[in-house]
């Protein structure tokens, strides 16, 4: 028994993917009708007491256009397709997927009782079905559903469902019909509240040229990242082939109408190498999650806000300081490394150091030393260096933002011209007079658990140190390399932000980043700042879960930039 359910699974999902026309023939039953306000109500009332085991429960509602087909033991024996308001919504429904007789309602819902997710485009009414007799569905067999969209739109699609008790829309297996405007999923819900949502500057139809690379069934793509899997058809003849995306490609600020760039072996199977330009339509087969496990930037849940799991987070336009998003803005937390901004803020703040970075200056194993009050040697960030080692004061700079380096910090506090105790006044006078009265620094690298700021004030802090642009470049270097003056030893870090490391971002420029952690008691921390079309923005994680999942978020808080850009 259990491997004919697999089987059966396995031939639904063959069907779904690679027959792209098959659908159910069979009855259809259709009524199409509309309900005053106080009926509406009533029947609420009575399905959400029916439906109380059902995460989504329907809300109170006004006038709405309801289709109600009910489906007896005969039709359901038989095989079925149920459409409403002129078959805007089709459900197919193969012999065996219901248990028992139920009456199915399809309703029209108002955008007004909805929020819709704030990076991609509504193309769709929201469509709600319902099995009204539960106990008809058992929810492990899927069936299809069919959804009408009302505009063309050559981008990609997918249909998505409300999960009301987590306010996010969640998205479906989909195939795309766009010459017809419609798609089709698969689902296993006895309720849903649908929607179609386009992607937008992901398209599915445009121009494609050839290059030589590989040889092989490959395309060159600027939107699909690599590992996707693309049916292309010539429009001219109808003939496709499936490819690989595994190179970035063509240059769309030249070509701006030119969406693939096949491999010329791929090419020559659907077109003439004369023609060298030609229309395309893509059918996506796969596109592979990215490393936080998203899909062309959307999660598993997207809504109109950021979906922000860290403790503490914000988002700021700096024009006006006007605050985007927010989570916990002004909760006290421990800020980590992120102290460390404030540390080469408080050296420069000191007019004469400016002129000071090719100055050389000596190690002193001291500087280190400092570091391991707090924790072990091999717990500790540090560039190893010997006693007497000559490096210039930009390299000092340079290492402690790179690399974090906890012995660099140290150091520029040794030669910045201050005791240490009074670079540590100097830190703490620079945030009072920002204005800051939840920010407190007991030392310069924020190896302490002390040093504590909120996402809001340190926002500030951060926009004050990365306007210094000796800072900033140093936040964004990938990578340093550097000479010990005295031996000529090779010193080479790489920057700890994997944002900064992967910064080939479309819409928006990295202009400053740092990382931050000593342990669960700060948790993962992590400020960026970002240009957008000439507008900066400025954001702040504290305390995420992982590092993965502190850049995951960032970068949704990045694009959401991108979407309060445009409004």
């Amino acid at each position: 028994m259990f491997k004919f359910r697999n089987f059966f699974l396995f031939l639904t999902i063959f069907i779904f993917l690679f027959c792209p026309y098959f659908l159910i023939k069979a009855q259809n039953v259709e009524a199409e009708v509309v309900f005053d306000s106080n009926q509406i109500k009533n029947q609420a009332e009575v399905e959400n007491t029916e439906n109380e085991s059902v995460d989504n429960q329907k809300d109170d509602i006004n006038v709405r256009n309801i289709s109600s087909i009910y489906l007896d033991r005969n039709t359901i024996l038989k095989g079925y397709t149920v459409g409403a308001f002129d078959n805007y919504l089709k459900l197919s429904l193969v012999p065996g997927i219901l248990d028992n007789d139920t009456e199915v309602l399809i309703e029209k819902i108002s955008d007004t009782e909805m929020t819709f997710p704030w990076m991609l485009k509504k193309i769709s009414s929201v469509v709600q079905f319902e099995f009204v007799n539960k106990k008809a569905y058992d929810n492990h067999k899927p069936f299809y559903i069919q959804l009408n969209y009302d505009e063309q739109d050559l981008n990609y699609k997918q249909v998505f469902f409300y999960d009301k008790g987590q306010n996010l829309w969640r998205p479906l297996p989909t195939k795309d019909f766009p010459e017809e405007k419609f798609v089709r999923s698969l689902i296993h819900l006895p309720y849903a509240r649908l929607a179609v949502f386009s992607y937008p500057k992901t398209e599915i139809s445009g121009k494609a040229s050839w290059y030589k690379f590989k040889n092989g069934d490959f395309t060159a793509s600027t939107v699909y990242p690599r590992g996707s899997v693309l049916r292309v058809y010539n429009k001219a003849n109808k003939k496709y082939v499936d490819v690989v995306v595994n190179d970035f490609g063509p240059e769309r600020d030249k070509f701006p109408d030119r969406v693939l760039d096949l491999d010329y072996e791929a090419f020559k199977k659907i077109a003439n190498k004369g023609e060298g330009v030609i229309d395309v339509f893509i059918d996506p087969l796969l596109i592979p999650k990215d490393s936080f496990g998203r899909v062309l930037n959307v999660g598993l849940g997207i809504n109109s806000q950021p979906q922000i799991d860290s403790v503490s987070a914000i988002l700021i336009k700096e024009k006006n300081w006007e605050t985007v998003f927010e989570k916990n803005a002004d909760r006290k937390m421990s800020v980590a490394s992120l102290s460390k901004l404030l540390s080469t803020l408080t050296f420069f703040s000191i007019e004469e150091n400016e002129g000071r970075l090719e100055e050389i200056v000596k190690y002193k194993l001291q500087d280190e030393e400092y570091n391991y009050q707090y924790f072990n040697k091999w717990q500790v960030a540090r560039i190893t260096l010997n006693g007497g080692d000559e490096l210039s004061i930009k390299d000092v700079v340079y290492s402690a933002l790179v690399r974090s380096a906890n012995n660099m910090v140290e150091t520029m506090v040794r030669v910045s011209g201050l005791s240490r105790d009074k670079f540590i006044e100097e830190m703490n006078k620079i945030v009072k007079e920002l204005g800051l009265n939840s920010s407190t620094f007991f030392e310069p690298t924020g190896l302490d658990k002390k040093n504590v700021s909120t996402a809001r004030e340190f926002a500030l802090i951060s926009k004050t140190a990365l306007d210094k642009k000796i800072i900033a470049d140093a936040s964004v270097t990938k990578s340093y390399k550097f000479f010990t003056r005295n031996d000529n030893s090779l010193k080479l870090r790489y920057n700890s932000s994997e944002l900064v490391l992967n910064n080939n971002y479309p819409d928006f420029k990295i202009i400053g980043s740092k990382t931050g952690y000593i342990d669960d008691s700060s948790g993962y921390c992590l400020v960026t700042r970002i240009e957008v079309k000439g507008e900066k923005y400025i954001a702040v994680i504290l305390n995420s879960s992982s590092r993965d999942q502190s850049f995951k978020e960032m970068l949704e808080l990045l694009n959401f930039a991108v979407f309060d850009s445009k409004k």
